[in-house]
């Protein structure tokens, strides 16, 4: 079920008081509430988002927009299997 349109999205209050006060190109706002909407005041800057073990760099565009920002910072890593000593010879 979709949030009520007359609750506004969701960001957290801190988030929103950091982008609009602190203008610096070079610095970079942490993220660790993956579940606040991403803002039109947000193009153009860049977050560090936190997956639970680090902090992913994202690039906010103008297609992200009302979007989490749990979406872009992806928190389980694909499987890689061992490659037996035969396929490995094969391979090169």
């Amino acid at each position: 079920m979709s949030r009520s349109i007359w609750k506004l999205p969701f960001s957290e209050i801190s988030l929103i008081f950091h982008t609009s006060h602190d203008r610096r190109e070079e610095h970079k706002t942490k993220i660790w509430s993956r579940r606040s909407t991403v803002l039109p005041q947000f193009i153009g800057r860049d977050f560090l988002v936190y997956n639970g073990k680090m902090f992913i760099p994202v690039k906010v565009s103008e297609e992200m927009t009302g979007h989490k920002f749990g979406e872009f910072a992806v928190t389980r890593k694909r499987p890689t299997h061992k490659l037996s000593k035969k396929k490995q010879s094969r391979k090169k």
